[in-house]
């Protein structure tokens, strides 16, 4: 766990405007920042941001919240993550709670691995460059010349012990050095982890070196060709990509990444122009790998496989991921066998980008490649592809794509449909990628195929609406009848409370789920009310002061809201509105994506207190009707003796209520 302390030294240390635009081109509107939003298609600028308050909405999409949660959803990661990744950022090192393994500190390994890169560049550049098993030969056999290694940070590890000796002059201990996977016990003392072979740096997506791939020169006895560094604690070869960090901004602009198979192709594609090749570490193409590339908002996957039977089989293995992205899978075969670095020494970098624009969808290629030469005359042989095919499709047999995939191939092999479904579901499923299972449930809830799907509504705050407008609230199903995972939800943003829809209306299930009731018009009115006074009190808090007697008296029909308000209104006189925001946090967890949905604060054309004027008002005017209405309900029951208080007291809110109409009506006009 991180504590608060180090989650707020990372939040103060955060530029958030300068982070958001390293991907959205801001524009500065008063004293927030406005661009199209990162996480949906839009022309039109609905995505905002407010330096002082820290938070961040859309009103396209209705997502928002603080730093925190922009970077969970851009980077997909989970909350900690989010954390740690902007603490890197800042060069904060994080103080995790006890409890956890206390290693060498995250950044004291990526220093060492830094010095590593250096000396292994080092020693590449100082060898003698002779025989044809040298480092230099070998990169040079490549096309690789000097200017190309110094760009790429290409080495050469001697073994020996010269690395060791090395980072111990450095002041590096071996417990660091074998942290980072770069030093072995052997005996009791730290030998080099990587002897003879020629260094390929692998960094994380700030250009930093987190890991080595590593291969062999001269003979190669019974020694693996290529070793890569094991997983630390700062290094998942499942989660990273090597040239990440070079081709995010291409993929960014082009929305397009090309997948090769190895380190030289992705050089060779980089040094010719085509800059938004990676290659995977070590390990099967994984949905980690493709969930990486979309935080670049990437539609277009090309995968460029080799044309024998490995290269089939990762194409094979690739199907599984074709319902876990938005992203297109597609995939390149060159002709003659060829890899990218051996078709781009022969051939000019424009023909290569004509072969990847006409990149096939995954599907078919895997469909002519399993099916190519069968026999459909000959039953026995569309048995057969029935079965190797069936077990291609076995991962999305669970999938809503899997009736169309069916079809084409009962079509493809004349026979019945029901029959091919029926031998897919049975089929065994071994893609031997564990990842996808357990991004399943995770993407199926946020694509919208399950009952925790998200993203626009909250059952928890529709309850507590619903609550406060005296409902009576059935058993908690949804429409696939497993209980509702609330933590899953949104809160429900302003916009749902458009006249004409009532806030369950705008859940993702696509109709108002049996438990949550319809609100009058009169209480979404008020809760949205209350969500831009909250966002006032948020970006104003100096302002909004002045209105705290006012406030006393409302009846507020979310007591979250009042809540927040009063955490907010108690705060210290001069306090920045970020540190109002965390006072709202302290009582309710999701005061920054509530926080951050306000519009009223940013219009322009009025004044703060103008402003201000306007939602308190009408909050005040909303609130008295509602005492009103209490107050006619307890008349019913109410002894003789209480009714002539009860009716001054009815007639005393309904006079304020229509002179806080008037004033609306006037202002407004």
């Amino acid at each position: 766990m991180i504590g608060d302390e180090d989650k707020e030294k990372v939040r103060q240390s955060t530029d958030f405007v300068q982070l958001v635009a390293e991907t959205v081109e801001l524009r500065q509107r008063g004293q927030e920042f406005w661009g199209c939003c990162p996480f949906h298609g839009e022309k039109s600028p609905s995505f905002k941001v407010n330096p002082n308050t820290g938070l961040w909405h859309c009103f396209g999409c209705g997502e928002g919240g603080d730093v925190f949660s922009y970077v969970q959803k851009r980077e997909n990661l989970e909350f900690p993550d989010a954390i740690r990744y902007l603490a890197d950022r800042a060069g904060i090192e994080l103080v995790e709670e006890r409890g956890r393994s206390r290693g060498p500190k995250r950044n004291r390994l990526i220093e060492c691995l830094a010095e590593a890169q250096s000396f292994y560049a080092t020693m590449l550049m100082r060898g003698r460059g002779e025989g044809p098993d040298s480092a230099r030969a070998y990169f040079s056999s490549r096309g690789f010349g000097g200017d190309v290694c110094r760009r790429w940070g290409l080495g050469f590890a001697p073994g020996r012990g010269a690395l060791v000796r090395h980072l111990r002059e450095k002041g590096f201990s071996p417990a660091e050095m074998m942290a980072a996977d770069l030093a072995l016990d052997r005996n009791g003392r730290p030998s080099d982890r990587f002897y003879n072979r020629v260094m390929f740096p692998i960094n994380d997506e700030m250009g930093r070196p987190i890991a080595f791939g590593g291969r062999v020169i001269g003979p190669k006895k019974d020694t693996a060709k290529y070793v890569n560094t094991r997983d630390t604690s700062v290094f998942n070869k499942g989660k990273h990509l090597f040239a990440y960090d070079r081709a995010k901004e291409t993929m960014a602009a082009t929305g397009e990444a090309v997948v090769c198979e190895g380190y030289t192709d992705v050089i060779s594609m980089h040094e010719n122009g085509l800059t938004n090749a990676v290659a995977a570490l070590g390990t099967a193409f994984r949905l980690d790998h493709i969930k990486l590339m979309e935080r670049q908002r990437v539609n277009r996957i090309i995968c460029m496989f080799d044309g024998d039977a490995a290269g089939q089989r990762a194409a094979e293995r690739a199907v599984q991921f074709i319902d876990k992205t938005t992203a297109e899978l597609r995939c390149v075969v060159l002709p003659g066998g060829q890899d990218p670095m051996e078709f781009l020494a022969q051939h000019d970098a424009s023909e290569l980008r004509s072969i990847l624009d006409e990149a096939r969808p995954l599907m078919d290629f895997v469909f002519d490649k399993r099916l190519f030469g069968v026999d459909l005359g000959v039953p026995g042989q569309r048995v057969a592809a029935l079965g190797e095919m069936a077990r291609v499709l076995a991962p999305l047999k669970r999938s809503v794509v899997m009736p169309e995939y069916a079809e084409r191939l009962a079509a493809t092999l004349a026979m019945d449909v029901e029959d091919v479904k029926e031998a897919i579901r049975q089929a065994p499923e071994s893609s031997g990628d564990d990842s996808a299972q357990r991004g399943r449930s995770s993407w199926n809830r946020a694509a919208g195929r399950g009952p925790a799907m998200l993203p626009r509504s909250n059952p928890r705050f529709a309850e507590s609406q619903a609550r406060a407008v005296g409902a009576d609230l059935p058993a908690r199903t949804g429409s696939y009848g497993d209980e509702v995972p609330v933590e899953a939800y949104d809160y429900l943003p302003s916009e749902a409370h458009d006249e004409g829809y009532a806030p369950a209306e705008r859940l993702a299930y696509g109709s108002a789920p049996s438990y949550i009731p319809q609100l009058s018009e009169a209480d979404r009115r008020q809760l949205e009310a209350e969500g831009e006074l909250l966002c006032a009190l948020a970006a104003k808090p100096e302002t909004a002061r002045s209105y705290a007697e006012r406030l006393a008296d409302v009846s507020w029909a979310d007591s979250r809201n009042e809540a927040m308000a009063w955490a907010m209104l108690s705060t210290p006189a001069g306090a920045s509105p970020a540190e109002v925001v965390a006072a709202a946090a302290a009582v309710e967890p999701e005061a920054p994506r509530i926080l951050s949905a306000g519009r009223v604060m940013s219009e322009e054309g009025m004044g703060d207190y103008q402003k201000l004027d306007l939602v308190v008002d009408t909050l005040e005017e909303l609130s008295c009707a509602r005492r009103v209405a209490a107050i006619r309900a307890k008349m019913a029951t109410a002894p003789d003796e209480e009714q002539n208080a009860l009716l001054a007291e009815a007639t005393r809110l309904q006079a304020r209520a229509n002179e806080l109409r008037i004033h609306l009506s006037s202002s407004v006009s």
